[in-house]
């Protein structure tokens, strides 16, 4: 074992002096919880255990870390400079070991998705998805809702993401969101009469609810596009010919939600769930953890009165 001390030596390498992870998570952990006693909570140790290993780490790095203004703990210089790249290591750690433990997997995996949450859902989901499986092609399928289920139950994608109001069999809600009349910024479309409506096809589960809504406040309306795909709702929107009924999420940011000053009918909430069947392989598994992941993470749009 010569050989290693002398090459350390000779290269100002100390390996008893080596960053322990644990030790950075904890630091990070204690500066993001606020103090010791809440960091010991957040990482299911004692208090003592939470300082000891602070202690620990200022000793290693040979500089104090916090200071104590009255009762309250602060970053020293020493601790500012760490901090940012306490974190990126903790991330780097975290992001290895992922990588590593998550299985390799090859083939096709077929999801289907309504055209109504597509952009707004999917591209991060892909992202990701392709990172962690590079030799996995996905292939979406994009229908209403009510096609996606035909085509799941029919083996034409393996899982599927919809919208709707109850949540079937193998089906698990990720989120709840409220459907919303929207319009164009500053738009007026909203006080014709009769209202111009675009409405999905006869298979956009938006439309029936849209007209029953309009129905029970007698509202007149017209229809003025009628089909499913986005773009041309969102021209029809962008031309201030029409409002439409839409998911909060997934509003664009160019147009506006319209509130209780459009006197137009209160719309339900609906559910966005994922369908995944037994028996799909574990590359189609895989995509569906991180469809679940991708949800639990994401926050939808401020509600706008």
């Amino acid at each position: 074992m010569f050989w290693i001390g002398s090459f350390t030596k000779a290269y100002g390498f100390d390996m008893a002096r080596n960053l322990d992870i644990a030790l950075l998570r904890t630091f990070s952990t204690v500066v993001e919880a606020g103090g010791v006693t809440r960091a010991a909570a957040a990482l299911g140790v004692s208090q003592a255990a939470v300082s000891q290993q602070v202690k620990r780490l200022e000793d290693i790095l040979e500089a104090r870390l916090f200071e104590r203004q009255g009762r309250r703990l602060m970053l020293a210089p020493a601790g500012e400079r760490l901090l940012a790249e306490a974190r990126r290591l903790v991330m780097q750690n975290d992001e290895l070991l992922s990588a590593m433990r998550t299985p390799s997997f090859e083939g096709e995996v077929r999801l289907g998705v309504p055209y109504d949450i597509i952009a707004s859902v999917v591209p991060p989901i892909l992202r990701g998805f392709a990172k962690a499986q590079p030799r996995v092609r996905v292939s979406l399928v994009c229908e209403d809702s009510r096609v996606v289920r035909e085509t799941l139950r029919s083996g034409g994608v393996d899982l599927a993401l919809t919208t709707e109001t109850e949540c079937g069999r193998h089906g698990e809600t990720l989120r709840t969101d409220r459907l919303v009349w929207v319009g164009a910024v500053d738009g007026d479309a909203h006080l014709k009469d009769p209202l111009p409506v675009s409405l999905g096809a006869p298979t956009c589960v938006f439309r029936p609810v849209a007209i029953e809504a309009l129905g029970k406040v007698r509202r007149d309306w017209r229809p003025v596009c009628e089909v499913s795909r986005l773009e041309p709702v969102y021209a029809v929107l962008e031309a201030g010919l029409a409002v439409a009924p839409l998911l909060r999420s997934s509003v664009p940011e160019r147009f506006e939600i319209l509130g209780r000053e459009a006197k137009l009918p209160s719309l339900p909430e609906f559910r966005i769930n994922l369908y995944v069947p037994p028996g799909i392989s574990p590359a189609a598994r895989d995509l569906a953890e991180h469809v679940r992941a991708a949800f639990s993470g994401r926050r939808g749009r401020p509600q706008h009165n």
